[in-house]
């Protein structure tokens, strides 16, 4: 149950929600790519970029005092995380980097950058 002051947040905290999920849902597709070994920089920051977004989930819920300076931060995050992807031409690739375009882009509007 989000709070009234949360309820302002809820498009940034779904676009959140929906990148961590495609970078997870991206992660378990890297690490069962034959060219593991090339992707070791995108895996490593897909991890990164989830947790990032499910953090910036729980601030954003809270109302957190901090909430903005988080978004800013993630937003930045979600921008590295979707060039890496861009990197790969397979579909869960192309769709997290999609994923984590919106979500900055949404995190930008939520810091007021």
């Amino acid at each position: 149950m989000l709070t009234m002051s949360a309820e302002k947040n809820l498009i940034c905290i779904e676009a959140c929600t929906k990148c961590a999920q495609a970078c997870y849902k991206c992660f378990y597709a890297c690490i069962n790519e034959p060219d593991l070994n090339a992707r070791k920089s995108c895996v490593s920051i897909l991890i990164e970029c989830a947790m990032m977004c499910q953090m910036s989930v729980s601030m954003m819920s809270m109302n957190g005092q901090f909430s903005k300076e988080h978004c800013a931060l993630c937003a930045r995050i979600c921008d590295s995380c979707a060039k890496e992807c861009n990197t790969f031409n397979d579909e869960h690739c192309q769709k997290c980097a999609q994923e984590c375009r919106s979500c900055a882009d949404e995190c930008r509007n939520m810091a007021g950058m």
